[in-house]
């Protein structure tokens, strides 16, 4: 059977087997099989899964559990998040198709890309959001724009399949280096953030948590390579030895 470089298919707290099992019908209907559960049921891999997926055993067999979303996407560069609500945050927008190019292009590179899809009631969580370089939005009827997750699932795969007929990847700049693995990204995350508690500057403890996805999509939007975010965990490491040495010297 033929299957293709894709992006990773993640669905994060899915709540029932029959919609992992549609999921996975319609990643392999678009050659894709990466598929990510973060924190599933015990009981997803169950009988009701293989009916709905209709076939498409190898991509629920081959599938990866993970506990948290930072986890499941720890070895990608691009990341979209599928959301159909306004989440106030400052990220580029994607439709299917426009992301479809960007997927093309960064396997092109070599680049690991996987697309992030919330619970079927509830959709993702803004802490999600917030990990994702980008947004992706299905621009459907605006009246009335409920779609299941296998719906989504496919829409996203079927352009990304499309893409590969219709036109040719765009490779980045010659002699870039790529965007990080989103583990270097989170781990840097974490050491500002832990340095931020410190010295009180998310003190406001209901502030807190916009603060932080607003300070993480800051750094989102510049696509930091590895070489970058060394350099950002020495700035801070810098700025917190000298505010100590400071406080040493006045004590």
């Amino acid at each position: 059977m033929t299957t293709f470089q894709g992006p990773a298919i993640i669905l994060v707290k899915p709540q029932l087997s029959e919609n992992i099992g549609t999921a996975a019908r319609a990643m392999l209907n678009c050659g894709l099989t990466d598929l990510r559960l973060v924190a599933p049921r015990e009981t997803w891999l169950q009988d009701r899964a293989f009916a709905a997926a209709s076939g498409a055993d190898r991509v629920l067999l081959g599938a990866r559990v993970f506990d948290t979303t930072a986890e499941a996407i720890a070895d990608l560069r691009r990341v979209w998040a599928t959301t159909a609500r306004n989440r106030f945050m400052v990220k580029p927008v994607d439709t299917p198709r426009t992301a479809a190019g960007a997927m093309r292009a960064a396997a092109a590179e070599g680049l690991a890309a996987g697309v992030l899809f919330g619970p079927e009631r509830t959709g993702l969580e803004n802490d999600d959001v917030a990990l994702a370089d980008t947004v992706l939005t299905v621009p459907v009827n605006p009246d009335y724009s409920s779609l299941n997750l296998a719906q989504c699932v496919l829409l996203v795969a079927y352009e990304w399949f499309q893409a590969g007929v219709t036109e040719g990847p765009k490779p980045m700049t010659k002699g870039a280096e790529p965007p990080a693995p989103k583990e270097k990204l989170v781990g840097f995350f974490e050491h500002l953030e832990r340095e931020l508690d410190e010295c009180g500057f998310l003190r406001v403890v209901e502030k807190r948590p916009t603060m932080v996805r607003n300070i993480r999509n800051m750094f989102q939007r510049a696509h930091l390579t590895g070489q970058e975010i060394q350099t950002l965990h020495g700035i801070v490491h810098e700025l917190v030895t000298y505010r100590r040495r400071k406080a040493e010297g006045e004590g």
